[in-house]
């Protein structure tokens, strides 16, 4: 059980609700420097930031797989930085930049608590370390959630964060919570689907 629950974690795996539970964004955020963002032309990595380089293989393709079914350009992430690199981040610029990729999909699992749990404040996306690409970079790969035991019923929630590399700023930030997760690619395609609908919302994409 220990392993079950610690794959789903690492990236909110491929995700078949238990019960009806579905997944929600509790907080958003939008960079006012930015528009509609136009992804012709562009090219996206998906990362899970997790500490365990095996967890990372299926759910970033499931990720990536679902961005690129709405037309968005986008690779895992393990296919162009070898896990060894993730936190030598000037090695980690020089194969992204190789690799042409101009901008990045961060998942990261925040906690795994009670649903009777309150939920994070607002503004966690304004640490020091968020608004730069780089500087995210840094601290995400060195401040890893590792889930202990499971819970019958258990609310996990995950940061989404969107990057433009070429700018090394943060375009969009969301916190999100999904209750009793259990089946990897239904799961990326509903936070997939959710991040798309707040982005609309924003402004960000296409309606």
């Amino acid at each position: 059980m220990k392993v079950w629950f610690r794959t789903i974690s690492l990236v909110m795996l491929s995700v078949t609700l238990l019960n009806g539970a579905s997944t929600r964004f509790v907080s958003t955020w939008k960079n006012p420097a930015f528009g509609l963002v136009d992804m012709d032309g562009k090219k996206i990595a998906a990362f899970i930031v997790s500490s365990d380089d095996s967890m990372r293989l299926g759910p970033e393709e499931t990720l990536a797989a679902e961005m690129r079914r709405r037309g968005i350009d986008c690779v895992a992430g393990y296919t162009v930085l070898p896990g060894e690199l993730a936190k030598d981040q000037e090695k980690a610029k020089e194969f992204l930049a190789r690799a042409g990729i101009t901008g990045a999909v961060m998942m990261r699992v925040l906690s795994r608590e009670k649903e009777t749990r309150s939920s994070p404040g607002t503004a966690w996306y304004s640490a020091g370390y968020y608004p730069s690409f780089w500087g995210y970079w840094n601290y995400g790969w060195t401040v890893v959630y590792s889930p202990g035991y499971t819970r019958s019923d258990t609310v996990v929630s995950i940061e989404t964060l969107v990057y433009s590399i070429e700018k090394d700023q943060l375009i969009w930030a969301g916190m999100s919570e999904t209750t009793n997760p259990k089946d990897v690619r239904k799961f990326a395609k509903q936070l997939v689907d959710a991040a798309g609908k707040e982005m609309r919302k924003a402004g960000l994409v296409r309606k």
